[in-house]
């Protein structure tokens, strides 16, 4: 027990430069684009009320944060990443073979995916059915046979006779976004599934049921435009017949310029996400790498603040710049969890 105690600490300090403390003595996040406001206005109140250095927090879309945060320990590895999904095994596996073996999960709050689209338009009502129809890459046949074909739909009133006589443009997420992943699973597989003969093939054929409900169509109906929010933001505020995804927090920093389309009869509201009647929200997490804490200065300290009622409570600041914060006594599971350095 001993010998593997020292042998890990010997690893340990193998992937921490002896220059270590001198070029990297700040805490590096990087992660989710929708978690990174709070996780930006955490960093910087805690830089200005500790000795500490302020964390240098980096948007790269949930799938990249995971991808350099399981890419190793060490100095030029980030101690931290932000997720607005939970961390998917494949890559719990990844983390292990490049020697990330203890990984602490926080979650911090909730979020609400909506669906957005200017201010300068009457708003819109939708379902997931709708969202489903429009942005498939392969839909029902439009003869009601229980077959499969290429999206052919141009215009929102092709997808629903209720809806405008506008071009089917969606601004969204890539690949590398959890935001895109939560998307495609809450949004999109829920309007998917309403349709019998592929929610039968989810038992016959998970794999093609999952590539059907979560394919994206590819003609240029869905624009990919990165891991900005705030650019799409800019972007549905000058193309006022196009809709936009991206976290509730967005919404409300923008509410003068975008507004939320109604989904399946519900607004995209602080009150329906907190108490789950939205139908397109999900948990908000992030990842600290056990073996940087006591290594790279502050980490302990900075879990702390991120956990506390101050930040994460219902009246807390990170409740002020949009997240949808949990209940008392899961915020203090949470923090005790954090206290404790559980890991996954």
């Amino acid at each position: 027990m001993k010998r593997t105690i020292a042998a890990g600490a010997l690893l340990l300090a193998t992937a921490f430069s002896s220059s270590a403390f001198a070029e990297r003595n700040y805490i590096s996040v990087v992660g989710s684009s929708t978690v990174y406001p709070f996780s930006t206005v955490v960093a910087e109140r805690f830089g200005k009320s500790t000795d500490f250095k302020t964390p240098k927090v980096e948007s790269t879309g949930s799938g990249g944060g995971l991808k350099l945060f399981c890419s190793g320990v060490g100095d030029a590895t980030p101690d931290i990443t932000n997720a607005s999904r939970q961390i998917k095994q494949s890559e719990i596996e990844l983390c292990a073979k490049n020697g990330v073996k203890d990984i602490v999960e926080v979650t911090i709050g909730f979020d609400g995916i909506v669906f957005a689209h200017s201010s300068k338009v009457d708003n819109v009502e939708l379902t997931r059915k709708d969202i489903f129809l429009a942005l498939a890459k392969n839909v029902p046949a439009t003869d009601g046979s229980d077959t499969l074909i290429e999206n052919p739909y141009k215009t929102w009133k092709d997808v629903n006779p209720a809806l405008p006589n506008t071009p089917i443009k969606v601004l969204g997420p890539p690949p590398t976004s959890g935001t895109r992943d939560a998307f495609v699973e809450l949004a999109m597989e829920g309007g998917c599934k309403q349709f019998p003969f592929i929610k039968d093939m989810k038992k016959s054929d998970k794999n093609k049921y999952k590539a059907v409900c979560h394919g994206l169509r590819e003609d240029g109906a869905y624009v990919e435009a990165g891991e900005n929010d705030n650019l799409i933001v800019q972007k549905l505020d000058a193309s006022p017949e196009s809709f936009g995804i991206f976290g509730y927090s967005f919404l409300e920093q923008n509410e003068d310029k975008v507004q939320g389309a109604i989904v399946d009869g519900v607004k995209p509201t602080f009150d329906n996400i907190a108490e789950g009647s939205y139908p397109i929200s999900r948990s908000l997490f992030f990842y600290v790498k056990k073996a940087h804490i006591g290594v790279i200065p502050g980490i302990q300290e900075y879990l702390a603040e991120f956990t506390s009622p101050r930040a994460m409570g219902e009246d807390g600041y990170l409740a002020d710049k949009g997240m949808i914060p949990m209940l008392e006594s899961a915020r203090k599971e949470v923090e005790a969890n954090v206290k404790a350095l559980k890991t996954l």
